[in-house]
């Protein structure tokens, strides 16, 4: 028996296929957080202000939002890998374009919110078909929390190790530098792809046009509230919550009076966190209460906002932050993992796409929310106002989960008891 069968960490790997997919991704995902981070340190620079900061944020999520349902039913309708190759052709181009704007001088606000928009939109295509795709490279269904908990966990790694080399090539070469490092970073996906054997099965020629599939998705969970509140949860949250990192360039740069090198270290901290996170979760034994870790990483994330909006030492602002991203991150892939795990397979596409629409709508707008309260109040309260947002977040959801969870079990054993008694009497 292969060695990583026995480790519910990395059971995942047995999949050569997996594999090549995590460690394509891996270079991919350090090359796009050395983008992001690059892209909002320019912006700050320029600006000098939070709601511009926002809304650059807000011009790349938005557009997720608004195609991400549409990108959803095409990883169901066409062919996923082919998908992927596209966007990240197209992705490719969009970094291009930005170092050749700054590297030339050309560079203005405009022009980056443009080119993140365009972004967004290669993003709603592309997460959809990956995070599919997911399910069809690992080798047993009973690997999915641990291929999801690791595809988390490297994203981590790359937001943790991304933006801090992001700093410092800001500092040595300049953003442009950072761009063309990430477009360099895309051709590593195209590769693993390549390298996949994967039989490919037909899609099902359908005549039903998309919005039809997208209702039927949207029928189904509301016949599921068990799963649609956990949606529901996740997108008050994106758009309360998990914007915060919208001011972390004003807390680099205004409170601990840093540089690029600031806002890193800081970036860094949250990315340690959230490998913590997403490692204790792909750790998880079989029949682990997910409802009851989505509750408790949100109340985590939430207590983690609120010492930090207090801490004026910079090492225990790091705690903090490493708090904050462990609870962020592990509340996503948690929410993720309960969606993947539970829908019927023919509406799991379906389900995943309006997960994502969830968190791409509410994102961008609690990026504006976010940044708009913060020059009114100030960033340190702002966050404090969030943190105490997501405990009662917490409270009031974790009733109303488990009151359906409940509700749902009771009916399930009435059903058993039916079903035994008419076979007795037959």
């Amino acid at each position: 028996m292969n060695k990583l069968s026995n480790i519910s960490t990395f059971r995942a790997f047995r999949s050569t296929n997996y594999t090549l997919y995590f460690f394509g991704r891996s270079v991919s995902q350090f090359g796009t957080w050395m983008q992001r981070t690059a892209v909002v340190w320019v912006v700050y620079s320029m600006t000098q202000s939070a709601f511009m900061l926002g809304l650059t944020i807000f011009a790349e999520q938005f557009p997720s939002f608004l195609f991400s349902a549409f990108g959803g039913v095409a990883a169901d309708r066409y062919n996923r890998y082919k998908i992927i190759q596209i966007t990240q052709i197209l992705s490719l181009i969009q970094a291009s374009l930005l170092a050749f704007l700054v590297m030339t001088g050309h560079q203005n606000i405009w022009s980056f919110i443009v080119l993140s928009v365009f972004l967004g939109i290669i993003n709603a295509y592309d997460i959809p078909a990956r995070q599919a795709m997911i399910n069809e490279v690992v080798t047993d269904d009973e690997d999915l929390p641990s291929a999801l908990s690791l595809s988390a966990a490297m994203a981590s790694i790359a937001k943790l190790a991304g933006p801090a080399l992001s700093g410092i090539i800001l500092q040595k070469f300049g953003a442009g530098t950072c761009f063309l490092i990430n477009a360099a970073s895309f051709a590593a996906v195209m590769l693993s792809i390549s390298l996949m054997k994967i039989k490919i099965i037909p899609k099902k020629l359908t005549k039903k046009g998309t919005f039809t599939e997208l209702a039927e998705g949207f029928r189904y969970l509301k016949k599921e509230p068990s799963i649609s509140l956990v949606i529901i949860m996740l997108s008050i949250t994106g758009l309360l919550i998990l914007p915060y990192d919208t001011l972390i360039p004003v807390y680099a740069k205004e409170i601990f009076k840093g540089d690029a090198k600031t806002f890193g270290y800081i970036s860094s901290f949250i990315g340690i966190g959230a490998v913590l996170g997403t490692v204790f979760l792909a750790s998880l034994k079989k029949g682990a209460s997910m409802r009851n870790i989505l509750i408790l990483s949100t109340v985590i994330l939430s207590i983690g906002l609120i010492c930090f909006s207090y801490a004026t030492n910079f090492y225990w602002s790091m705690f903090f932050a490493a708090l904050t991203g462990l609870g962020g991150v592990a509340q996503f892939t948690t929410c993720n993992i309960i969606v993947q795990s539970e829908v019927i397979p023919e509406m799991r596409s379906r389900a995943i796409s309006i997960l994502l629409t969830a968190i791409f709508g509410m994102l961008p707008l609690g990026s504006v929310l976010i940044g708009f309260v913060s020059e009114k109040i100030g960033a340190p309260k702002t966050l404090l106002i969030e943190g105490i947002a997501g405990i009662l977040i917490a409270v009031i959801f974790r009733r109303l989960l488990f009151k359906k969870n409940k509700t749902k079990a009771v009916n399930n054993q009435l059903l058993e008891e039916s079903e035994e008694q008419f076979i007795n009497k037959v």
